[in-house]
């Protein structure tokens, strides 16, 4: 039954496409709780407090969780692959969690390369959730910097990039500097004064 606003303004209920992606409201939850880098206005009790293993290891679980429902939903044999290989590289950080978080922080997703509309093919899908990406209304799809193909739905891949800070494809550090190349310097002949 609609309402009178809607009656009144002549709007029909669309039926809603039933998207793949899970919720991940738990997940961003618990990384509120242990991210040490927040530029968040929120100050917790002890400024001296850091996550404990176990903290992290209940993120990676809920990123876990998600990866496992995309597999038992998953029809293609290479995704199952791709998504079974997520979930094994998070169980190993389950096993073993790290002192800290090793993601990059929420500004590094904010400034990666938005890809447009118009340069999505019919046929490119997130490689996590393996929908492809003009099926979405208002695709929000990031590029990332290790490789100009490696593109994924930003709720897709933000969540790996804030716990891990690899690229999911190649495992490429993406917060790594890159080195500037030293320079040796050559014996300086003596500067004479009188010859300037």
């Amino acid at each position: 039954m609609a309402n009178p606003y809607e009656v009144e303004h002549n709007i029909k209920d669309k039926p809603k496409s039933r998207s793949q992606r899970p919720d991940m409201s738990s997940f961003f939850n618990q990384l509120n709780q242990i991210d040490t880098n927040s530029t968040s206005a929120r100050t917790h009790n002890n400024p001296n407090a850091v996550p404990t293993p176990v903290d992290i290891a209940a993120a990676e679980r809920l990123l876990q969780d998600q990866y496992t429902y995309l597999l038992q939903n998953s029809d293609n044999p290479n995704h199952r692959a791709f998504l079974e290989n997520l979930v094994s590289d998070v169980e190993t950080m389950i096993e073993d969690p790290p002192e800290k978080v090793a993601g990059v922080p929420q500004s590094y997703l904010d400034e990666l390369d938005r890809v447009s509309k118009k340069s999505l093919k019919k046929d490119d899908m997130c490689p996590i959730c393996a929908e492809k990406f003009l099926d979405d209304e208002f695709p929000l799809v990031v590029q990332l910097p290790c490789h100009k193909t490696h593109r994924f739905d930003l709720e897709c891949v933000g969540p790996w990039l804030r716990l891990q800070g690899t690229c999911p494809l190649d495992r490429k550090e993406l917060m790594k500097k890159k080195e500037v190349p030293k320079v040796e310097k050559e014996e300086e002949e003596d500067y004479d004064e009188m010859f300037a």
